[in-house]
């Protein structure tokens, strides 16, 4: 079995409220299967907070950290707006945020598998913190929706910050899943011709003409699911490509809530 890892015992640690020695040792008894882990901790009374796991946690903030070439970002998700608007809530968060900053998604993960479990003791909800991202760019711009419910980082290798910028703010509205049309897996696209065949089926178009069809709806498909062939959202008539000219798209990260 490979080693557990600080991602998996941090899930369990916030699951349960159980010390990070005791997590790891679950784990590796259980295989790594979570929720194996999880009965073993209750058989042997000391699993707190498991049964708030099952709950949907719908709210939460993004919480962002941007300078001239770095920028962290990460979501903290708990079950009600109530809650995250709470102090400790928003205080947790800026504490994480700060040491993903400055150390890295490694001491980040640590620090919140150590205080989110307080936190859902102290705030009653399930509360969990992830899609971790640090990300270091010669040229980088970043957007924070004004409800922080939406988060983008973009790198370049040219260009300038402003359209860096200008370029999550186009993610963030737009909501591209890649970078590029070619990046889009052969089973997403399956799944979507498996319904383009039913729909012609159903529309009654000859079979013979059916591969053309799906061509072309594939690459239209492909096209609008990649921030480069999408229609700028400052400028219609160009795509974001086009818009960029030289410059090219290193990173591309994307987080929402809800």
């Amino acid at each position: 079995m490979p080693p557990i890892s600080v991602a998996a015992i941090q899930s369990l640690r916030i699951r349960t409220g159980v010390p990070i020695s005791a997590c790891k040792e679950a784990l590796e008894e259980a295989g790594g299967d979570e929720e194996k882990a999880i009965e073993l901790l209750r058989k042997r009374g000391i699993a707190q907070a498991a049964k708030k796991a099952s709950r949907a946690q719908a709210e939460g903030l993004i919480f962002q950290k941007t300078n001239d070439n770095t920028c962290a970002m990460f979501a903290l998700r708990c079950e009600t707006d109530f809650v995250a608007r709470d102090e400790h809530f928003l205080q947790a968060g800026e504490q994480i945020l700060d040491l993903l900053f400055s150390k890295g998604v490694e001491a980040a993960t640590t620090l919140a598998s150590e205080a989110l479990p307080v936190l859902v003791q102290k705030l009653g909800e399930n509360i969990t913190a992830d899609e971790m991202h640090r990300i270091e760019a010669p040229i980088l711009g970043s957007y924070l929706h004004s409800n922080r419910k939406i988060g983008v980082i973009i790198g370049l290798d040219g260009a300038t910050q402003e359209i860096a910028r200008d370029i999550a703010m186009h993610a963030a509205a737009l909501s591209p899943r890649y970078v590029h049309p070619e990046e889009v897996g052969a089973d997403v696209v399956e799944k979507e011709r498996e319904i383009w065949r039913e729909q012609l089926k159903t529309e009654g178009k000859p079979e013979a003409i059916w591969e053309k069809i799906l061509l072309g709806k594939e690459k239209k498909f492909r096209e609008e699911n990649a921030i480069t062939k999408q229609a700028f959202v400052k400028d219609p008539s160009k795509t974001v490509e086009q818009h960029l000219s030289d410059a090219k798209i290193t990173t591309y990260v994307r987080i929402s809530i809800g």
